[in-house]
């Protein structure tokens, strides 16, 4: 064991060490022990926060626990740090929750040390440092989630939706794990500060190639990226807290990995390039889909779908403090989601009946868009005079943004007078593209020294960026206009069809023979 030691390396320790006594009491209402689970979440938030702090004042820290090739390596830096305290903080939130809901639930005490362990190896995951941590922190992650779909084991759906994700998860991990071979071989460590430095001194070849792309696709299927989206939808069978852990680092481990592998993802092309099309289209396809889901925790897992998709989009464009930002504000807000879903169920249940639908102008939308994108133009304009210049991923990227804010201005407030519609296409956009470009600014200051810069973008990249922003503003466009032709007979059709999801989780379903399983143990 070498290196040097950071408080956030034993908030792992401290959250097996509860959960394997919490399996003493696996019943229901097992005594203290709730709280004490709360409590161990709470700690292991206070140790990643000291972690921080430490590293605030003496720089980051790493600890090898092996040598060489199969090297298992923990690494407190700003990238790691932060998603500590992120999955602590959700971690405790969640653990909190849970004490009052699964109250008196049959098998309680063994859900809260499932949960213990789970996060565990989250943290673990969080703060790796090489691809064999990685490797580790991800398969435990795997068989610790899969434990708790299983709360509920005479459900048909439960075991189903468990199986489907093993199946999905484990083969990312095998992915990675072949990898880690690749780039072992060739590269003769498994550190990732050292495997970033070595190849870009000598380059990917064809073996490091390979291994990327094979980053890429564990990468994918760890974020349920089209076509394999379909196991997030269902793992809404598990109870509420568990899809809010969900966001604790464990839908968003394929950003994670992407960020933590950027040194090497990044000098590949084609991976970078295969990230920005799968990404772009699972974010449009799962946003579709959410617009017609009318169960609250569905519509959550769909937007999830949607959310990293643009997470493997802003990777693709090696917007890589960008995409670390959206992993630490999605967990937040779709933590919380989750958590008050109940609550939002019954706030809209008592709104009044919605009147009719207000039909959008044509002129009018296009108005709103033309003077949405000028405005952010000239907003990025000046940023760009006062601050630093801004890549066009980054400009593409916010441009996007503003697609979906003029969306929802126009479509939204389309029975406004077109004075009122002007003046909030203003407001709307104008606030936007501010807290855009300072969020930017602030997430380059604290992550990116750790990160690699964008690329130059080439032939290549400008054509992915024509073909993002044609994509998405189209998109935008249509949804705008929707009130003028969902009535039509194609549409209807059409509906169903986004509702089921274009039926490619039945086709994975009739693959592992989920439509069989027996309603009964």
């Amino acid at each position: 064991m070498t290196g040097s030691f950071s408080f956030s390396f034993l908030a792992p320790a401290i959250l097996l060490s509860i959960a394997a006594l919490l399996q003493s009491r696996p019943g229901r209402r097992p005594g203290y022990f709730p709280r004490l689970s709360e409590y161990a979440a709470l700690a292991a938030l206070g140790l990643c926060a000291a972690g921080l702090v430490q590293f605030l004042v003496m720089g980051p820290a790493a600890l090898t626990l092996l040598g060489g090739g199969a090297a298992l390596t923990l690494r407190a830096d700003a990238t790691g740090l932060s998603l500590a305290c992120l999955v602590g903080f959700i971690g405790w939130i969640v653990m909190r929750y849970s004490r009052s809901y699964l109250d008196g639930e049959e098998n309680e005490g063994a859900f809260h040390a499932r949960m213990l362990a789970t996060l565990a190896a989250v943290l673990v995951f969080a703060q790796s440092g090489s691809l064999w941590m990685l490797l580790l922190g991800t398969v435990c992650t795997g068989l610790g989630l899969r434990r708790l779909l299983l709360f509920y084991p005479d459900r048909a759906e439960a075991r189903r939706a468990a199986t489907k994700f093993s199946l999905v998860w484990h083969a990312g991990d095998v992915a990675l794990a072949i990898a880690g071979l690749l780039l072992v071989v060739q590269f003769g460590t498994a550190q990732l500060d050292a495997l970033t430095t070595l190849a870009t001194q000598t380059g990917l070849a064809l073996t490091g190639t390979l291994a990327v792309a094979l980053i890429v696709l564990a990468a994918a299927l760890k974020t349920a990226a089209f076509p394999c989206h379909g196991w997030l939808t269902e793992v809404m069978e598990a109870p509420t807290p568990v899809s809010a852990l969900l966001h604790a680092g464990i839908i968003n481990a394929g950003g994670v990995l992407l960020i933590g592998t950027a040194g090497i993802v990044q000098l590949s092309p084609g991976a970078m390039a295969a990230l920005v099309m799968l990404g772009g289209f699972t974010a449009l396809f799962g946003a579709a889909v959410m617009l017609t889901q009318s169960a609250v925790k569905t519509a959550l897992a769909w937007s999830t779908v949607s959310q990293m998709g643009f997470l493997l989009l802003q990777c693709g464009l090696g917007l890589w403090a960008l995409a670390l930002l959206h992993i630490v504000a999605h967990s937040l807000y779709k933590a919380h989601a989750f958590l008050s879903s109940g609550g939002a169920v019954t706030a809209v249940a008592a709104l009044p009946r919605p009147g009719p639908v207000a039909v959008p102008d044509l002129g009018a939308v296009l108005k709103s868009f033309a003077l949405a994108l000028v405005l952010y133009a000239t907003i990025a304009a000046l940023f760009t005079l006062v601050f630093d210049p801004k890549s066009p991923q980054a400009l593409a990227l916010g441009a996007i943004l503003i697609f979906g804010v003029a969306y929802l201005v126009a479509q939204g407030l389309a029975d406004l007078a077109p004075a009122a519609l002007t003046k909030r296409t203003v407001a709307a956009s104008v606030a936007a593209a501010v807290a855009y470009f300072t969020f930017q600014a602030l997430a380059q200051k604290i992550w990116g020294p750790g990160l690699p810069g964008t690329p130059v973008a080439g032939p290549l990249e400008w054509a992915l960026i024509v073909l993002a922003l044609a994509s998405f503003g189209l998109v935008a466009v249509a949804q705008a206009l929707f009130p003028l032709w969902a009535h039509h007979p194609t549409m209807a059709g059409l509906r169903v069809h986004l509702a089921n999801g274009l039926y490619l989780n039945a086709l994975l379903d009739r693959a592992i023979g989920g439509l069989r399983i027996k309603t009964s143990t």
